[in-house]
C-alpha cells in the first residue's frame, strides 16, 4: 500500500491516530478512535484498517501496548496530505508583533530575541542561524594594525553585517603600507560577493606594486579564510531546552541525554540548517526522523524557514519530538521568518 493507494477511510483513521497521539503521547487504540470520532464503523473494522496501515508502515505497534503510534512514514503522509495548516493564533501573532516592534539596534540581539520568541510559543528547541555570507556583497574593508606582525581586517557587508578576521605575518609590516593596501582592496573588491572575491582575487591583483606585494600576497594565501564563511557553533542561537525536556518523551533518560548531546554539538544543527538552503526558500522546510542525516536527530522533527537580510540569508526554526503540533508550528515558523525579514529590511532602509 503506497501513499496514493490509501482510501478515504484509511486516510481518516491515520489522521485520527496521529492527531490523538500528538495530543496524548499515548498509543492509540481502535476503541479510542471509535469513541472520539463518529465514523459509523465498528472497533473491529477500525482494528482491521489499523492492521493494514501498520503492515504498510504508516503506524507501529509498541510491544507494551495494544495501541498504535505513527511512524516517520505516517508523519510524512500526514504533513504532506492530511494536515490543514492553521492560521497563526491571534494572541500569538500579537505577542510576536509586539516583540518585533521593540527597537533592537544590534542584529545579534535581534536573532537572540527571535529564537526566544520561537521557543516560548512552540515550547520546543528554537534555533536561528547567523546569515550565510557566501553571497554577501562587500561595501567597505578596513585594516587595523594590532602589532608589527598582526592586522585586523573588518569587512562591512551590504545589509549591515560585519565580518572580522585577524591575519599574522611572518615578518614585520610597516603601518605606512596599510592605508595604501586598504584603498587598493576597496577599489578592486567593493561591490563583489564573497564568492566572487575568493575566485578572482589573484587576477585582480596581478599588477600590484612591490611595496604592496607582501600584504597582498598574504591576502591571496589566506583568501579562503578571509573571504569564506566558515560555519560553526558560533553561527547559531539555540534556546528552549527547558521547554522541550518537559515533553513526555523525555521522561526516558536516554532521550533526555540525547537533547543534552544535541545542545553540546551545535555544529550538527548548523550543518542541517545550512543544507536546507537548496530547498525552495519560499516554503517552510520539514524534515522528520530518519529524513535527518545525523543519528542524533532520528527522534526529532525539524521545521525551518529562510529569512533574508539584503543579499544574504539565514534560517530559523524549531527542533522537537516527532509528536508535535505540525500545523501550529509551521504557521508560527512561517510568520516569524516573515517578520524577521521585514524587520531587517526596515533596518537597512533607515
Amino acid at each position: 500500500m503506497s501513499f496514493a493507494e490509501l482510501n478515504d477511510r484509511e486516510k481518516s483513521i491515520l489522521r485520527y491516530i496521529i492527531q490523538q497521539f500528538i495530543l496524548t503521547a499515548s498509543p492509540v487504540g481502535s476503541r479510542n478512535i471509535t469513541k472520539r470520532y463518529d465514523l459509523g464503523i465498528s472497533p473491529a473494522t477500525v482494528r482491521n484498517i489499523m492492521s493494514d496501515l501498520e503492515e504498510s508502515g504508516f503506524i507501529d505497534h509498541p510491544h507494551t501496548s495494544a495501541g498504535r503510534i505513527p511512524t516517520d512514514k505516517g508523519y510524512r503522509f500526514y504533513v504532506d496530505s492530511l494536515m490543514n495548516v492553521q492560521s497563526i493564533d491571534h494572541n500569538e501573532k500579537n505577542l510576536i508583533d509586539k516583540e518585533f516592534e521593540n527597537r533592537i539596534d544590534e542584529k545579534d540581539d535581534l536573532l537572540k530575541v527571535t529564537s526566544n520568541i520561537l521557543s516560548r510559543i512552540t515550547r520546543q528547541l528554537a534555533c536561528v542561524t547567523y546569515p550565510k555570507l557566501e553571497m554577501g556583497v562587500l561595501e567597505k574593508l578596513q585594516i587595523f594594525c594590532l602589532s608589527s606582525t598582526k592586522i585586523l581586517v573588518v569587512m562591512s557587508i551590504k545589509g549591515g553585517l560585519v565580518k572580522t578576521i585577524t591575519i599574522e605575518f611572518a615578518s614585520e609590516i610597516k603601518e605606512s603600507q596599510i592605508s595604501a593596501v586598504q584603498n587598493l582592496l576597496n577599489e578592486r573588491l567593493s561591490g563583489l560577493s564573497f564568492k566572487e572575491m575568493r575566485k578572482t582575487f589573484s587576477e585582480r591583483f596581478e599588477d600590484v606594486g612591490e611595496d604592496q606585494k607582501a600584504i597582498i600576497r598574504l591576502f591571496l594565501k589566506s583568501a579562503d579564510k578571509v573571504f569564506k564563511d566558515v560555519r560553526s557553533s558560533d553561527s547559531i542561537y539555540i534556546t528552549g531546552a527547558k521547554n522541550v525536556i518537559q515533553q513526555p518523551e523525555f521522561d526516558d533518560p536516554e532521550r533526555f541525554q540525547s537533547v543534552i548531546e544535541l545542545l553540546e554539538d551545535k555544529d550538527i544543527i548548523v550543518h542541517i540548517l545550512d543544507k536546507t538552503e537548496d530547498m525552495n526558500s519560499d516554503n517552510v522546510y520539514i524534515s522528520i526522523g530518519k529524513e535527518n542525516e545525523d543519528q542524533k536527530l532520528l527522534d526529532y522533527s525539524l521545521i525551518t524557514k529562510e529569512y533574508k537580510i539584503g543579499d544574504v540569508s539565514g534560517h530559523l526554526g524549531i527542533i522537537g519530538p516527532k509528536r508535535m503540533e505540525y500545523s501550529k508550528v509551521i504557521a508560527i515558523v512561517d510568520y516569524v521568518a516573515k517578520m524577521l525579514t521585514e524587520t531587517l529590511k526596515n533596518e537597512i532602509m533607515k
